[in-house]
């Protein structure tokens, strides 16, 4: 009789050390996506704000340019238009944002699938009892 307890208390400790390992697994695969998110993001905004920078002087000194090419007839038509043509670009990339803002974000995909799946097979072994 009490080599059965001892085989039943190895069978719980056994029990909760995989339960913890899977749980472990899966803590440690949520903080890589959160770093791995948490790193793209970053590069990003970094990357958004050199465009932005390198853009607009490219457009300052464009603007400049085409203004002083026509400074002696049509000035204020060519200044006119190059606002309308920047406002325009400006109202679609915060159309472009809004939308890139409301796309459905992929965080967490990958540990959701896995404890979807982790769910799966727990279900499958309590549906067999033969298993256990």
């Amino acid at each position: 009789m009490p080599e059965a307890g001892l085989g039943l208390m190895a069978s719980v400790k056994r029990l909760l050390s995989t339960l913890i390992f899977i749980a472990s697994t899966r803590l440690e695969l949520l903080a890589n996506e959160l770093q791995e998110e948490r790193l793209r993001l970053t590069q990003m905004l970094f990357f958004a704000l050199l465009a932005l920078f390198f853009f607009g002087i490219g457009i300052l000194l464009l603007t400049v340019l085409v203004v002083l090419l026509f400074w002696d007839d049509h000035r204020l038509a060519v200044t006119c238009v190059l606002s309308v043509i920047f406002f325009a670009f400006g109202l679609l990339m915060v159309m472009l944002l809004r939308s890139k803002a409301q796309a459905k974000s992929r965080l967490f995909s990958a540990s959701l699938a896995e404890f979807a799946r982790d769910r799966e097979h727990l279900g499958d072994s309590h549906d067999r009892p033969d298993q256990l």
